[in-house]
């Protein structure tokens, strides 16, 4: 929705502060805002207007003295507006303001009254409270200048230079001057042992459909990411469903090498099966290679997985914005849930199954949260993860790991999410693809998309260079030529060690090769054989 940058605790340049800003201003297009309180502390916002077009500017005063800056998105404000701030009066009339009121009615502890994906700061004075979504759907970083003042941003490009040390706000905390850092997300299902409930289809269906429908919430065009997996065709079809009853018709987007790019053939399969209007984007793999370098000073991270995944989001994005769509939902976050990455077919018990779908889900922020945030980002897109909803999450998550276990279902991954959603009252998708095996989607878009990407990389970086990487970089230090190509380009926009340690690796478990490609791994099988058994 936006970029948000807030300096606390000196007098700094306003200007300066203003300029900083505006290195993130592709996420908020359409209104560039500044603030300075009373007590010296500066707020900048660089706006998308997606809820409350014409009234929402930002920064916004509470009833008094507290200012707030935000950026996501918080689906339930009008219960809010309704019960807990029935009593207040309100400036603008989108879903943003209700956190300054919740500050000023309950002090730090509303934090678990939000429903939404957000990153914020409020300043009331001297007093003030910083905060980041259970999961980390919308990114944020925080850091201490020389002169001990306190920057938080959405984007590292924004404090890096200025900040001594800085890193990552964690998801589901909250940070004020008075409390430090306060976890204010603790679900049940942290816990193994709470994880144990039965395999509910219906209940489970019935939470994604809820989940998607709420974040149909908008004031300006939508659209889906349709990638034609599982995930994203689930969300698309429930999507499609909800605004026909409305008499709208959805755009889905898709992007490939070519025609005959996995995704695009089974996208399109989709597509007509839903009655969308359908877009297809092809790119080449001299135009992915040409934008690398651009794309890792958005993306700000060196991880091969995110980089070769974000390429075709990113021109799939722009493509996009194009059509003057601003908001798009998106798949992320079911593989982790439902241990759909197909080396989670290799794990040992149903309890290192758990303990990994919920690790994995817990580092999202600097996974694929992180890649479908920017990578939309970089070109004024939101991107919403129905898949991420805290009530669904619960739902999920706490069902029994035996029962979403690919061997407990013959080797089908996401088998109780796919069977949830193959009703025979109501088709939700065509039974190629709700069967359809895992395809990651830097694979989905092309075979040749990777294997043409490690050639290059190899071509760029000698043996020699790999060989002295663990001196130059000791930090997560590359293994291969194309992590180290990746790295160098990141070093020249981010020296700082705080920035290398920003980053976490994404690594398949439980399988010998280590290559994040899903066709890497042991299990990845023809199409045909896959389906074969995932009906019987």
């Amino acid at each position: 929705m936006c970029g948000i940058l807030a300096v606390i605790g000196k007098k700094e340049d306003q200007g300066l502060v203003s300029q900083l800003s505006k290195r993130m201003s592709h996420r908020g297009p359409d209104e560039s805002d500044v603030h300075v309180t009373e007590s010296g502390a500066i707020l900048c916002h660089e706006r998308l207007a997606i809820m409350d077009v014409t009234t929402g500017k930002q920064p916004i005063q509470g009833t008094s003295s507290a200012w707030m800056i935000h950026n996501g998105e918080i689906y339930n404000y009008q219960a809010l507006k309704e019960n807990e701030l029935k009593d207040h009066e309100f400036r603008t009339t989108g879903d943003s303001e209700v956190i300054v009121h919740l500050y000023e009615k309950y002090g730090y502890g509303f934090l678990n009254k939000l429903d939404g994906d957000f990153s914020f700061v409020v300043v009331d004075g001297k007093d003030f409270i910083a905060a980041r979504d259970p999961i980390g759907v919308k990114p944020l970083y925080y850091g201490e200048d020389a002169d001990g003042a306190l920057w938080f941003a959405s984007e590292m490009k924004v404090l890096a230079d200025q900040c001594v040390e800085f890193q990552a706000f964690p998801p589901g905390y909250y940070y004020t001057p008075t409390t430090g850092f306060v976890q204010y997300y603790k679900p049940d299902w942290y816990s193994l042992e709470d994880c144990q409930e039965e395999a509910d289809l219906k209940r489970l269906r019935d939470s994604l459909i809820a989940a998607t429908k709420k974040r149909l919430m908008s004031d300006v065009p939508l659209g889906v990411l349709l990638s034609g997996g599982l995930d994203s065709s689930l969300t698309s079809s429930i999507a499609a469903r909800i605004l026909k009853e409305k008499g709208k018709k959805l755009h889905s987007f898709s992007i490939g090498l070519n025609e005959d790019a996995p995704d695009l053939i089974a996208a399109r399969k989709v597509a007509d099966f839903l009655g969308t209007d359908h877009h297809e984007i092809h790119f080449t793999v001299e135009e992915g290679i040409g934008i690398i370098k651009k794309l890792i000073w958005h993306l700000e991270t060196y991880d091969v997985t995110s980089i070769r995944a974000s390429t075709p989001m990113y021109f799939l994005s722009k493509a996009i914005t194009e059509k003057g769509i601003k908001v798009v939902l998106s798949g992320e976050g079911a593989d982790e849930i439902f241990g759909g990455y197909l080396y989670f077919k290799n794990a040992p018990s149903a309890e290192e199954f758990q303990k990994e779908t919920i690790s994995r889900v817990k580092r999202l922020s600097t996974a694929d949260c992180l890649r479908a945030d920017k990578s939309t980002m970089a070109h004024g897109l939101e991107a919403r993860v129905p898949f991420l909803d805290k009530a669904f999450l619960q739902t999920a998550i706490e069902i029994a790991p035996i029962h979403k276990m690919p061997s407990t279902h013959g080797g089908v991954e996401k088998y109780i999410l796919r069977k949830a959603f193959d009703t025979p009252e109501q088709a939700f998708l065509p039974d190629e693809v709700l069967w359809r095996q895992k395809e990651q989607f830097s694979d989905g878009v092309g075979y040749s998309w990777i294997d043409s990407l490690i050639e290059f990389t190899k071509s760029q970086v000698t043996d020699l260079e790999l060989e002295m990487a663990a001196s130059k970089y000791p930090v997560n230090t590359p293994s291969t030529k194309e992590a180290y190509f990746y790295r160098e380009i990141f070093n020249s926009y981010f020296p700082q060690e705080s920035a290398a340690k920003s980053v976490k690796k994404w690594i398949p478990k439980w399988q010998k090769d280590l290559d994040p490609s899903g066709r890497a791994s042991s299990t990845h099988v023809a199409q045909t054989s896959f389906i074969e058994a995932a009906k019987v």
